[in-house]
């Protein structure tokens, strides 16, 4: 499967709404996800892992109870691609 060209995170980040610039100085964007439970929470990475295992392109993410952070980045590329504006606008659709 041929990877998306590198983009940056600013070009991503003008096309998303709720996304930052990760911390530190590496191509990366960046967002936490709050639900009403851990169970919300937990559904939420679950269809977000399904939806990853797709496109062959995994989050960097942690969850404590009702909170998701995300960090997206697509490592062969050393930044932000496309890869990154799909999983972003698929986790913003179906936080909703």
């Amino acid at each position: 499967m041929t990877r998306p060209a590198r983009i940056g995170a600013d070009a991503a980040i003008a096309r998303l709404s709720g996304w930052a610039k990760a911390e530190g100085d590496r191509d990366a964007i960046a967002r936490t996800f709050r639900f009403k439970d851990f169970n919300e929470a937990f559904g939420f990475m679950t269809r977000v892992a399904i939806k990853a295992d797709q496109l062959d392109h995994h989050p960097e993410w942690s969850n404590v109870y009702n909170r998701v952070e995300v960090v997206l980045t697509t490592h062969d590329a050393d930044g932000v691609t496309e890869l990154d504006v799909t999983l972003a606008r698929f986790m913003d659709e179906i936080a909703k």
